[in-house]
């Protein structure tokens, strides 16, 4: 199974060739060839991830620009004539993923795992050579305590005039 996860107007989509997705609106005009960003791609069993990005290449096709349904805004403040009534289309670009593809060796499960047991090897011998140095404690930093609102005077009543 071949997909790849895509980043384009802010948002991410996960992507098969041939499928059509809505995004947001693009510059590109109809027909148009555009390159889409690609956050991961996997292609059967091998899966470029951050370090083989720069081979990985997703292209799609501009089908249409289109407008995505609207949206009513209502604003309303009872007891007050406050009456808003507004709405919203998002402009959209439908398109068409036409290719993925994953170019060089890609990184799989199995060569992933002795990169991982090599890692606490290598924090052993840190250990091992700062063992006759002891380390200072690290000092938690003290909190400070929050002084309690000062207290007001008790207002007056009206009828009172403290005689």
């Amino acid at each position: 199974m071949n997909y790849a996860i895509v980043k384009t107007g802010g948002k991410q989509y996960r992507v098969q060739a041939g499928e059509s997705l809505l995004v947001e609106r693009l510059s590109a005009g109809e027909g148009d060839k555009i390159a889409l960003e690609p956050l991961l791609v996997r292609d059967g069993d091998q899966l470029a991830g951050i370090g083989e990005l720069g081979k990985a290449t997703v292209s799609a096709r501009v089908v249409a620009h289109e407008r995505g349904p609207k949206i009513h805004v209502l604003k309303f403040k009872p007891k007050r004539g406050y009456k808003r009534r507004t709405g919203h289309r998002q402009e959209l670009t439908r398109l068409e993923v036409t290719e993925i593809k994953l170019g060089g060796r890609a990184q799989t499960k199995a060569a992933a795992k002795p990169k991982a047991a090599a890692k606490p090897k290598a924090a052993t011998k840190s250990k091992a050579g700062s063992a006759g140095k002891p380390k200072a404690a690290a000092k938690p930093a003290a909190k400070a305590k929050a002084k309690p609102a000062p207290k007001r005077p008790a207002k007056s009543k009206e009828g009172d005039d403290g005689s």
